[in-house]
């Protein structure tokens, strides 16, 4: 680091490590046609879309009424319950910025979680305090409680990233109910699709300090386009379109985002998003029956978690054989565990033959 970026970069920037997404630690170059991704969590399929490059001159609305309408009318909530954004991302760092005094307020996380809430907390200089899951990665919703009037969020991601796992109805309520006078209880529904009956955007009028979170990343297949959406009280969204980008959602973003929303294209996701259940199950059964796999955490989402202790060897084994998965074993309790994103029959039946041959080898070598 020069000298001169040492001495102007912000004091709390300065040990941040940034969050390891798979493309950071797996790049997307030229040899991507060569690699099998089952790391991201990303959709396996592709879906066509139509472009009107008539407005691509022209600075975009920075709530395109269309997405807003049309996702408002998907989630069942209203217009003014709904901001987009740049992927749900963007909706935690705003919620960061407009709630959060740096150097003063505190976030409240339950790890092991998605990994960006403290990122964003900490690169805006606000604190961020743990509430861990339990040895069953439920929450511990006596230790939350402990935190009334020391944080300004509190982050539940619900079906749980990596764990699989979704929150209990009579917990989460509990968790909302008990700040309702001192803190926004945030609800990351990125994988809602998966378990759609567990949503919480039909209980926005009753509890005001609640926030969710949604995307069309995962189960509508368009990571490639960060497009996210946080559904909250018309005051909290009023809140956020005041540190909010000025253009956030580019014009492509918004065609693609309008008809993923129409009819046909909720259709098309729900027929993949019940493709990914069957083809997640498949897995399941076929690591279950590996005596030296463990299925760690739920299947409510589109991801399979699973402890093996030969987990660096087989991490390399499959990389060597250009397919991705994903280590989680840095985060709490989740100790050589390694996370599988649900991938079409082809990709799941080559890693599974794959890892079959693994501990194939491993077997004769002892």
């Amino acid at each position: 680091m020069s000298s001169l970026v040492n001495k102007l970069l912000c004091e709390n920037v300065k040990n941040l490590k940034p969050y390891e997404s798979a493309r950071r630690l797996f790049a997307a170059g030229s040899g991507e046609t060569q690699q099998t991704w089952l790391n991201a969590n990303e959709s396996p399929f592709t879906n066509p879309y139509n472009m009107d490059d008539g407005r691509f001159n022209r600075y975009p609305d920075c709530q395109p009424s269309g997405v807003i309408n049309a996702y408002a009318a998907y989630s069942g909530v209203t217009a003014q319950n709904t901001l987009v954004s740049r992927g749900a991302d963007e909706g935690i760092e705003l919620l960061i910025r407009a709630f959060c005094t740096p150097g003063e307020d505190a976030v409240l996380i339950c790890p092991p979680t998605y990994g960006m809430y403290a990122i964003s907390a900490e690169t805006c200089d606000v604190k961020v305090e743990k509430a861990p899951l339990k040895a069953d990665f439920s929450l511990d919703v006596e230790n939350i409680c402990t935190f009334k009037d020391k944080v300004k969020l509190v982050f539940i991601c619900s079906p749980n990233n990596p764990t699989g796992t979704s929150v209990p109805p009579d917990q989460l309520q509990a968790v909302i109910e008990h700040f309702s006078d001192s803190a926004l209880v945030v609800v990351d529904e990125a994988y809602i699709e998966f378990n759609w009956q567990c949503t919480w955007a039909n209980k926005l009028n009753q509890y005001p300090n609640l926030v969710i979170l949604r995307t069309l990343s995962k189960a509508f297949a368009l990571a490639g386009i960060r497009c996210g959406f946080t559904l909250a009280a018309p005051e909290v969204i009023q809140a956020l379109l005041k540190v909010i980008a000025p253009y956030p959602i580019p014009e492509p973003v918004a065609q693609v985002a309008r008809q993923a929303l129409e009819s046909k294209g909720i259709s098309k996701m729900l027929q993949q998003v019940g493709d990914l259940n069957k083809q997640r199950n498949t897995l399941k059964e076929q690591l279950a029956s590996i005596s030296s796999v463990e299925l760690v955490g739920d299947d409510k989402a589109n991801f399979i978690l699973f402890r093996c202790a030969q987990k660096n060897e087989l991490m390399q084994y499959l990389v060597d054989n250009h397919i991705l998965i994903r280590d989680q074993s840095k985060q709490v309790n989740l100790q050589n565990c390694l996370r599988i994103t649900v991938g079409t029959a082809d990709q799941n039946q080559q890693l599974m033959d794959l890892i079959f041959s693994f501990f194939k080898q491993q077997e004769s070598a002892q």
